[in-house]
């Protein structure tokens, strides 16, 4: 499976000059949008010159801004797929029954587990694992209607290990409610693939702008969430499916899960103690 450019990016920064690292957080922040205007209207809005913008361009390997451009809207397409435009591709939803179908599928699943945790920065996973470890921090998760269920898994863990942990009710007024108490001390971890739930963004948008810390577990193309989000980590779900597939996202999870209790063992290892106490005598 090709690089997104978003993987490209994010795999770059440290080798960017200064000027050109500006325009690949912009691309980062804005994507893909923000590669769809002009190399001088890009450069304008970072303010930068259009050859800096050009430089980095091919820097990423594309022979020009326009070969950039194209792949952009091609993962544009990719992102806004439904299950019915995923099902006109033969590859997607096969060309009938076969004995090599679930041979096929499993090789996907692993191939998009083994690709996210290769293109995943080092940094944005220590980062997270930092936040979701330190008890000062007051930890709520939500996913979209395919992915809520993650953060409700991920949520009952992660509770076993620390206090102050919480799944958001499922119902975007119940959100605001909980978010009226967030502000920086809070941090909001959101699961959202494609196809990106407004809902979700617009909860998202709500909470930075209290200070909230917004993390974001996501698919290649990245949700819109992805602007205002501290953190981000993205994920493979492409299979031989109209359907995209969440392993990757919850192998991300479980990741996380062992990361933050390895970090606090000690802590963890005493509530984790005192709960099976209290397992056995209620």
């Amino acid at each position: 499976m090709a690089q997104t450019v978003v993987d490209q990016l994010r795999e770059s920064l440290g080798n960017f000059p200064v000027t050109e690292r500006r325009v690949a957080h912009r691309l980062l922040a804005e994507y893909p949008m923000a590669g769809l205007q002009s190399a001088t209207d890009l450069a304008r809005a970072v303010g930068v010159s259009t050859p800096t913008v050009l430089r980095m361009v091919a820097r990423l390997g594309f022979e020009s801004y326009v070969d950039f451009q194209r792949r952009l809207r091609e993962e544009l397409t990719a992102q806004l797929s439904s299950p019915l435009s995923k099902a006109q591709s033969p590859t997607a939803a096969g060309a009938g029954p076969s004995a090599d179908a679930p041979r096929a599928f499993s090789a996907a699943v692993a191939r998009n587990i083994e690709e996210t945790f290769a293109h995943l920065s080092a940094h944005e996973v220590d980062q997270i694992v930092a936040l979701l470890g330190d008890r000062r921090n007051r930890i709520h998760m939500v996913g979209g209607r395919f992915t809520d269920a993650l953060a409700r898994y991920l949520s009952v863990q992660l509770r076993i290990i620390r206090p102050g942990v919480s799944h958001l009710q499922d119902q975007e007024a119940n959100w605001q409610d909980q978010l009226l108490d967030m502000d920086q001390r809070d941090v909001l971890l959101i699961f959202d693939i494609r196809r990106y739930q407004v809902s979700l963004q617009r909860l998202a948008e709500a909470a930075a702008s209290q200070r909230v810390c917004v993390l974001l577990i996501t698919d290649q193309w990245l949700s819109p969430i992805a602007r205002v989000a501290r953190h981000v980590l993205p994920a493979r779900v492409v299979v031989p499916s109209v359907w995209d597939s969440n392993t990757a996202l919850m192998a991300l999870c479980e990741s996380l899960l062992a990361a933050v209790t390895s970090n606090t063992w000690d802590y963890a290892n005493k509530r984790m103690r005192a709960l099976e106490k209290l397992r056995n005598t209620v």
